[in-house]
């Protein structure tokens, strides 16, 4: 299998719903990702679902979605060692993907997409607004909640086309070929996408 080094910041981002953070968790079963952020204040445990781990930023929740390298490495304290690399996730990179990669231009930006309908179904399956972590007060209600999905997925989208980037399903092929390891996988994935931009 091919080495690939991983830069200090994966930017990650999907809209509600999309399982990214079942990707994100796949994906920091990396031997080089630190997951010292992850916290029983930051942990949302579901019985069907894999629930949340680790920092979240964005509007309302714990962090701000702010593009500063030194107050993202915060929410980590201590790195784990100088070679770690860290997953930080945001659904509101999606409004900021332009700016990550001027700002950040030699790290990478994960995307994951997933139909607006599914989802906001799943999104309401795994808890909805009586999720515990993250907050989601940000988003107020049903309506506003379905427009933002929306909205970030048309971003993801858009983003993705400018840059020339290749959607695939999320399987171990992909995290291989993009992550250079063979991931532990859970949970199917059969209607994500996800594609990686790997900076300049």
């Amino acid at each position: 299998m091919t080495t690939i080094t991983l830069p200090k910041f994966v930017f990650f981002t999907g809209a509600p719903g999309s399982k990214w953070s079942g990707i994100s968790q796949v994906l920091e079963q990396h031997p080089d990702i630190d997951t010292s952020d992850r916290t029983p204040e930051r942990e949302y445990l579901h019985s069907e679902y894999s629930g949340h781990v680790g920092a979240y930023f964005g509007p309302g929740m714990e962090l701000e979605a702010r593009l500063d390298a030194d107050y993202l490495l915060d929410a980590w304290g201590e790195p784990v060692n100088h070679r770690s690399s860290r997953i930080v996730k945001s659904h509101h990179w999606a409004y900021m993907l332009e700016e990550i990669s001027r700002k950040f231009p030699h790290d990478w930006i994960a995307l994951v997409w997933r139909e607006n309908g599914t989802c906001n179904d799943w999104w309401h399956r795994a808890g909805g607004f009586e999720i515990k972590y993250p907050s989601y007060s940000w988003y107020e209600n049903d309506a506003k909640m379905n427009r933002e999905i929306a909205l970030q997925n048309d971003a993801i989208r858009k983003f993705a086309e400018r840059k020339n980037l290749q959607w695939s399903l999320f399987d171990t092929r992909w995290v291989s070929e993009k992550f250079g390891f063979e991931p532990d996988m859970k949970i199917s994935y059969q209607d994500v996408y996800v594609t990686l931009w790997r900076g300049t």
